[in-house]
């Protein structure tokens, strides 16, 4: 069965970096495009940042010029770098994999705290 596997994340001061990390195993099936989204407690899930195959990328305005997403489409990874970190930023991030027709899965998601 697919697996969606996150790391990276963990506490970081204000204006430090984290950089998360997402593994899509179980299927052979090609991966269209994969993302970031987070979540804050109270708040609606939003998308933080998405990559296409061919590695087009979109980014939230709240983190344009700070994150940079990536993708290793051999290895079925995807990667968030993400620097001058902001305390609005603290959230659980979600790693999302869109196969298309074979379906979308999410990942477990992972904690990121920004705070002095």
């Amino acid at each position: 069965q697919v697996q969606v596997v996150e790391s990276g994340g963990g506490l970081v001061q204000p204006g430090g970096s984290l950089r998360l990390s997402c593994a899509a195993s179980g299927t052979r099936a090609r991966i269209n495009t994969m993302g970031w989204y987070r979540q804050a407690p109270g708040k609606q899930r939003e998308l933080v940042a998405s990559i296409t195959s061919a590695h087009s990328t979109n980014y939230a305005d709240s983190v344009k010029g700070r994150f940079t997403i990536s993708r290793d489409n051999a290895k079925n990874t995807v990667a968030l770098q993400m620097n001058t970190l902001k305390p609005e930023d603290t959230a659980v991030y979600y790693c999302n994999v869109d196969f298309g027709f074979f379906g979308v899965f999410w990942g477990q998601g992972t904690q990121v705290t920004v705070s002095s």
